[in-house]
């Protein structure tokens, strides 16, 4: 009986020296890109807001996933060599911001998965086939903004009913992305009877003299399209445009936390955090071709009273009705 029991205990002692079968399975890691033309700083809170997702998921930085950042520092023309650095990689997916983003990706690599944050319309970019069967090895999430252009025309219309000149802050390069969204108001301001007064900057050094530029023309307001050189000077346009008392309409809320006059648009921050369930995904098998690109459900109409009082503006009662957040 003694025997046995010592021979059982050293079975006992053996199978707990031994290494368990899914211990000797080893974690599998994956190293994903992600392409900016901004700069690390401009989107600081929104890749917290994508790295939430992951962690929501299960996935731990540093351990199951690394993410490669690569920004342009707003120099566009960077994008097709930070596209291949990242193809050197082998990274097992790519995140894309925008659309300039995603068509330097495009034009890199046909074979990596290519996820889309906040393209505009990624159709009429040549991106994908459709939104139902992307086609190629492209997929995402799209915030529609140029479909929404004339929406914004509308509400800033409302907010201030003098306007009659309408100024746009745009790029004077060309850019798809930046092309779409200007057809779009464009129409929207012809059947408004407004007369649209372009200001094309060269880059973000630029945009201060854009003002003074505004004023010559005698808009009474001023649209800022959605671009990341933009955004990233957000705080910087919200300040130049309550300095010049021009009522603005934003792409985004971050422009109006910012101190801008009012947004109308998709929660960027939402779409960075969903886009982790396409990184999920693909990185569990899924084709980008077969994945369907995801279109925005709601969108955010904000409006920043300090500025309104700093502008000497004072918003209509209805149009504050249709807000769905209000800064005071």
């Amino acid at each position: 009986m003694r025997k046995e029991i010592i021979a059982f205990a050293l079975c006992a002692l053996l199978i707990a020296l031994c290494p368990s079968v899914e211990a000797q399975q080893p974690v599998k890691f994956y190293r994903m890109g992600y392409l900016d033309s901004g700069s690390a700083s401009g989107s600081t809170h929104l890749l917290e807001a994508f790295r939430q997702g992951l962690r929501d998921l299960g996935y731990v930085e540093g351990k199951s996933i690394m993410i490669e950042c690569r920004y342009a520092e707003l120099k566009s023309e960077r994008l097709p060599d930070l596209t291949a650095d990242l193809v050197r990689l082998k990274v097992d997916v790519i995140l894309v911001r925008a659309t300039g983003e995603a068509l330097a990706a495009k034009e890199t690599t046909s074979t990596i998965p290519i996820i889309m944050l906040n393209v505009g319309n990624p159709m009429a970019a040549g991106l994908i086939a459709s939104l139902a069967r992307p086609g190629g090895n492209i997929t995402g999430l799209t915030q529609m903004t140029p479909e929404v252009g004339g929406k914004r025309l509308e509400l800033l219309k409302e907010a201030v009913p003098r306007m009659s000149r309408l100024a746009v802050l745009t790029m004077s390069r060309p850019d798809t992305g930046l092309q779409l969204q200007m057809k779009e108001i464009e129409a929207a301001a012809q059947a408004m009877g407004v007369l649209l007064q372009p200001l094309e900057v060269r880059g973000p050094e630029a945009i201060v003299s854009a003002f003074p530029a505004a004023a010559n023309k005698r808009v009474s307001a001023l649209i800022v399209l959605a671009h990341p050189p933009f955004f990233a000077e957000r705080r910087r346009i919200g300040e130049l445009a309550v300095k010049s008392r021009l009522p603005t309409m934003y792409p985004q809320s971050d422009y109006v936390d910012a101190g801008g006059l009012m947004s109308y648009g998709v929660n960027i921050a939402d779409l960075y955090r969903r886009a982790a369930t396409y990184v999920d995904k693909i990185l569990k098998g899924a084709k980008p071709a077969d994945l369907p690109v995801e279109q925005p459900t709601k969108f955010e109409f904000v409006i920043n009273l300090k500025a309104a009082k700093q502008i000497g503006v004072t918003i209509p009662p209805n149009v504050l009705l249709r807000t769905d957040r209000v800064i005071r």
